[in-house]
């Protein structure tokens, strides 16, 4: 019984946070969908989850200016560092992107372009060993595509990825609701978030 209260103690010191980024336009839509299954899975297993839309935030795209390489900040002025205030938050992180011409979608790779340079300019340091996730849904085909440039940020971001990489075929809005294996691989994914992000909290400093 002892051992047991020990136990509560030691997890209670620290509540492990899963953010879900939804990379669509489109609220309700199948990238949203599919992004909600991974993390409702998670918080099933009693991580605690928050859910963010890209659209919702003022991100304007990167001017390749390197300005942050020297004073550590971006000089545009929109909303880059309460996305990566969010992120620096958060334990394990799922970027979802709906396929838009055989890749992610714009708001997507602006996204990864302004969070990726700031992160660098950081010296790689703030998503360092924190879990990270990858799902792209498509009409019907550039699944592989959209999937490796989110994989790729995620590992230039030092974080480490956890399996499986979701793919959604959906078309019209709701149609990822069809996708049984695709809502299958969501919610491993949930899962499986909420086991690697537990197992590496002493490599994150918590």
């Amino acid at each position: 019984m002892l051992f047991f209260f020990l136990g509560l103690f030691k997890f209670g010191e620290k509540v492990v946070k899963l953010l879900g980024i939804v990379g669509s336009p489109r609220k309700g839509g199948n990238t949203e969908i599919m992004v909600k299954e991974a993390l409702s899975a998670a918080k099933q297993e009693g991580l605690e989850t928050e859910l963010i839309h890209l659209v919702d935030f003022n991100l304007k795209p990167c001017n390749g200016c390197r300005t942050c390489f020297e004073t550590k900040n971006c000089v545009i002025e929109d909303d880059v560092e309460k996305i990566f205030g969010k992120m620096a938050e958060a334990d394990g992180i799922i970027v979802g992107s709906p396929v838009y011409f055989w890749n992610v979608n714009a708001q997507t790779k602006t996204f990864i372009d302004r969070v990726g340079f700031l992160h660098n300019a950081r010296e790689r340091k703030p998503f360092r060993n924190k879990v990270g996730g990858a799902i792209a849904v498509a009409g019907r085909a550039g699944v592989a595509n959209a999937l490796s440039q989110i994989l790729l940020f995620l590992a230039g971001a030092r974080m480490i990825t956890a399996p499986p990489l979701v793919m959604a075929l959906a078309r019209a809005k709701g149609d990822a609701l069809k996708d049984s294996m695709g809502i299958e691989q969501a919610r491993e994914l949930g899962k499986s978030m909420v086991q690697i992000t537990k197992a590496t909290v002493s490599l994150r400093g918590t």
